[in-house]
Order: C-alpha cells, then sequence, then structure tokens
C-alpha cells in the first residue's frame, strides 16, 4: 500500500471516528442542531485531540490571530512566548470551544513586539496540545529603512473528495500534495481566494451541515502544515457560500457568513465599517490587500426585473476611497470571480455594469497600482487594460488548487497576456521586493508538485 493511501485512509478513519458518537463527547455533526445551548460538559476535565490547526491568522506588529478545532467540547486557550523567553509564557483569553463552532475556537495574541519572533502553542483544559507554531510579527519598517521583501501565495477552488456525499462518478478533487508544495514555497502568507470549501446539496440545507463541510476540508492531513506555516487570509466564493451561483437571495446568507467567520481568522469583516458583508482590508509591508465580499449583494446577472450587481454602490464607494487614499506600491483587490475578462461567460464581471463602472472610476481618480486577484474559473490566466491616463490594471486569476481544472484557451477574452493560461492545477507565488520607491512584483505560477510554469515581472511605477 502506498504512502499517499495510508496517509487518505488514516485521514479518512479519523475523521469518521470524529464524527461517530456524542456519547464520550466525541463531535456528532447530526446532533449539533439539536444542543440548544452549545455546550457538552461532560469533556471538561479531559484532553480533547486535535482536529485540525492550529492556524495563524491576520498577524501585525502587536498581534497575531490562532485558529484552532478540537474534536469535543473544551476550555482552549494559546500560550505564547517571544524567542528565548519560553520561562516567561502569556496565555490568551480562554475560549469555550463547543458545538456552535464546531469545536473550534479563535484568540488573540496581544501585547507582541513588532519585527520579532514568537512561539505559540494550544492548551486544551489545562494540557498542551498539537504542535507548537512559530509567529513573525510585522516589521515597524516606516521612516526607518526600506520595506521588507515578502512572499505571498494564492490560489482558489479546493475540493476535498467525499464519497459518501459526493456526485456519482470519478471524484472531483485530487492532487492534494499541492499545499506540501506551497509550504515549500517558503510563503510569509497565504491569500485563499474562493471557493476554499465545495458545499454540497447536503451540506446547505442546514447550519450543521456547514460545519461539517469546514471541518471535512480543514483536516485534510495535507493541508496542516500549510495552516502553521504563516498566517492565512481569505474571501469567498459560490461554493462557499451556499448554491451554485448563489446570491443575495440566498436566504441562509447568515449561515454562510457565521460559517465563514468561524473558520478564517482575517483582521475584521464588514466593510465599509458595519456593512453586512465579509470584505475587509490589511497591509502587509508596504503593500495593501483589499478583500471584497462578492456574493452579499449580488443579484444574479439574469435576472431582468432588478439591477444586477455584485459588490453594491457601498461597497464599491469603500473600495474606491481606500484604494485613492493608499499609498502603496501595489493594491491587490481580491475577489471572487474574473473581473477584467471582456467574455460574457459564467459569472465573469463583464455580465456587470460595475465593472466599467469601477474601470472608469479608477481612471478618474488617478489610481496606480491596481491589481486584481481572482479565481472561481478552474484555469489560470492574467488581463491586462491601459487606461487612457496612462495607468495599468492586472487580473490574475489563479485556479484550481484542487478541484477539476478546464483549458479557457478558446475564449475569446481581449485582454489576456498571451503564455498565462494553464489548465491544470496550480498556485502562484507573489514574490515583493526593492526599494521604496521602485517595489517590484514577481509573479510565479507553479503546478501542484511546486514545478514553475510561467513568471512575469512587474514594475509598480509603470502601473
Amino acid at each position: 500500500m502506498n504512502n499517499r493511501l495510508v496517509t487518505q485512509l488514516a485521514y479518512t478513519t479519523a475523521f469518521v471516528f470524529t464524527l461517530l458518537s456524542l456519547s464520550g463527547c466525541v463531535l456528532n455533526y447530526s446532533t449539533i442542531s439539536s444542543l440548544s445551548d452549545g455546550t457538552s460538559s461532560c469533556c471538561e476535565e479531559s484532553t480533547p485531540e486535535l482536529v485540525s490547526g492550529p492556524m495563524i491568522g491576520h498577524v501585525s506588529m502587536r498581534s497575531a490571530q490562532v485558529w484552532a478545532q478540537v474534536d469535543n467540547a473544551a476550555d482552549l486557550s494559546v500560550s505564547y512566548w517571544k524567542e528565548g523567553g519560553e520561562e516567561s509564557a502569556r496565555y490568551s483569553d480562554s475560549k469555550w470551544a463547543d458545538s456552535k463552532t464546531a469545536f473550534s475556537a479563535q484568540f488573540e495574541l496581544s501585547g507582541l513586539d513588532p519585527g520579532s519572533h514568537y512561539s505559540a502553542v494550544l492548551v486544551a483544559n489545562g494540557a498542551t496540545i498539537g504542535d507548537t507554531i512559530n509567529i513573525d510579527t510585522q516589521v515597524l519598517w516606516d521612516y526607518r529603512m526600506d520595506p521588507p521583501e515578502f512572499k505571498a501565495v494564492i490560489g482558489s477552488c479546493v475540493f476535498i473528495n467525499d464519497s459518501i456525499y459526493d456526485r456519482p462518478g470519478h471524484g472531483y478533487g485530487g492532487e492534494y500534495e499541492v499545499f506540501e508544495s506551497i509550504v515549500s514555497a517558503e510563503p510569509d502568507m497565504m491569500l485563499w481566494l474562493g471557493d476554499n470549501v465545495y458545499l454540497r446539496e447536503v451540506d446547505f440545507q442546514s447550519y450543521s451541515g456547514y460545519l461539517y463541510r469546514y471541518t471535512h476540508t480543514r483536516a485534510l492531513p495535507e493541508m496542516q502544515e500549510l495552516l502553521k506555516a504563516c498566517p492565512n487570509y481569505a474571501i469567498w466564493d459560490d461554493h462557499d457560500y451556499g448554491p451554485n451561483d448563489g446570491d443575495a437571495s440566498w436566504i441562509h446568507r447568515d449561515w454562510a457568513q457565521e460559517a465563514f467567520k468561524t473558520f478564517w481568522a482575517n483582521p475584521s469583516y464588514g466593510a465599509p465599517s458595519g456593512a453586512n458583508n465579509i470584505a475587509t482590508a490589511f497591509r502587509f509591508s508596504d503593500v495593501e490587500f483589499f478583500l471584497l465580499d462578492n456574493r452579499s449583494q449580488r443579484i444574479h446577472h439574469n435576472n431582468k426585473t432588478q439591477d444586477i450587481h455584485v459588490l453594491g454602490e457601498e461597497q464599491i464607494d469603500w473600495l474606491i476611497a481606500a484604494l485613492n487614499k493608499s499609498k502603496a506600491p501595489f493594491k491587490m483587490v481580491a475577489v471572487g470571480g474574473q473581473f477584467l475578462n471582456t467574455v460574457e461567460l459564467h459569472e465573469n464581471m463583464a455580465n456587470f455594469p460595475e465593472r466599467q463602472e469601477i474601470i472608469d472610476r479608477i481612471e478618474e481618480e488617478h489610481i496606480h497600482g491596481v491589481i486584481f486577484l481572482t479565481g472561481d474559473r478552474h484555469c489560470t490566466d492574467m488581463s491586462r487594460i491601459e487606461l487612457e491616463g496612462g495607468a495599468v490594471i492586472y487580473d490574475l486569476t489563479v485556479s484550481p488548487l484542487t478541484s477539476s481544472a478546464y483549458d479557457n484557451t478558446d475564449e475569446p477574452n481581449e485582454l489576456r497576456v498571451e503564455g498565462t493560461t494553464v489548465p491544470f492545477r496550480n498556485f502562484a507565488e507573489l514574490n515583493f521586493s526593492g526599494p521604496r520607491k521602485n517595489r517590484s512584483l514577481e509573479i510565479i505560477v507553479k503546478d501542484a508538485n511546486g514545478v514553475e510554469v510561467w513568471t512575469e515581472t512587474l514594475i509598480a511605477k509603470e502601473l
């Protein structure tokens, strides 16, 4: 029996065991919805097993987010210490992990120093469990030095086979070693570009179904080292929102948002402040990332009696104002579906008036350095448009990570950069480097095994 089959068998066995019975306080998703108070006190004194993580979330100069999931109800916290100072370890606030969060919890490690190395370990009912993770806070470089170089990895469309609930036939997912290849690339951050889980028909009819699907995906053995390796950020698309091509009409948008917030540790949710979406923004070194929500306000483009849109005016106004205010050399805008592709196909932004509105407003405000990061299409490629005022906008689509791939070469996309189509599973490295006033971005697309497919370098002052 080969090693990969053994690993997958162990994963399946462990996951099935995790779902078997609530007696003895083992996670049982068939009973989650019936636990009205969300607690399970029978496990308070026992030590649970780790299901997935710990995962590093948003990391700033002063704080870090950590997420973890165990197999039964427990009192969880994180012990953390600065390099060389384990004897003076501190603890995060404790969290009671119960069925309402699929026995997961998030923690903020506060009071950190910029540009420092920390270690952390999960504590469950007073006992440490799982591996020690390493966290590097962001460097305070402003007014002191050139911004640090860093590497971001991006990708979308993560389908993990689940034969009990999948459609009959050949498994849609595969090449899970892509996550190990990403770890080998030594990223400083990972940005998941939507369809990070694939809700099946059996899942999105109940909130416990959402929790099941997220848990099943997140527990993949090949994914565990990536969760620990660097800060992880995410947007969503339709398959981690609800039904295929889901939009604002989806009655259980609240389930989708709650599950997303439960399993990811982004810096915030709701942009502009208080908006009913999962949008946010953050800075990493000198680069700013704007993470958009393309589902919560969406009116499907086939609707004939309503004004169709994807982001909505409130989110667009916030985005344009934030881009205009930004002094970052590269302004990375993450959104689930392709932005620049000129073909009015599937859920491309070309189906919506908002695409041209955003382009026009970027030109009117003389905003430079905008790059869209997109997924959805199960095929990687890059598009480019030069505006009349001289600004250049790129759209880098990176898809899929483990879902089945397709070849979109024959689509008549008028803005495609020749030679960038990749019709198989892949990911992309974004290497930001150079002095403050002459920053560059090297894009390297690699296959699931980490072999380079193509590379392109963009210079900030040429955008």
